[in-house]
Parts: structure tokens; sequence; C-alpha cells
């Protein structure tokens, strides 16, 4: 027989309002990063990272 629990966390006012900041922050980094970005560049940096993970990319 299987017994599950869970268990919930509390985060007060003060670290939600901070987590939604980060998150607004690094997605308005995100989209405007790749948006305002020379593609060229975009792809030299998928290029070089694929590269570092050694995938295979040619």
């Amino acid at each position: 027989m299987a017994v599950s629990t869970t268990s919930s966390v509390t985060l007060s006012a003060n670290d939600r309002l901070v987590a939604g900041v980060f998150a607004l922050l690094l997605g308005a980094f995100l989209v405007f990063g790749a948006g305002l970005a020379n593609s060229a560049v975009l792809h030299d940096t998928a290029h070089d990272t694929r590269h570092s993970y050694g995938f295979p990319c040619h």
C-alpha cells in the first residue's frame, strides 16, 4: 500500500513580490534581448552553445 504525503510552503507577500519582479525582469530580458539582437549574433550564440555541450550541428 502506497502512502502519499504532501507538504506546502507558505511564502510571504514580500517573497512573492520579489519572485514576481525577478520573473518579470528575466522575461523582459529574454523577449527584448532576443527581439532586438542581430540575427547573426543569436545564431552564433546558439551555435557556440551547441558546441559547448558536444552536440553535433554540422
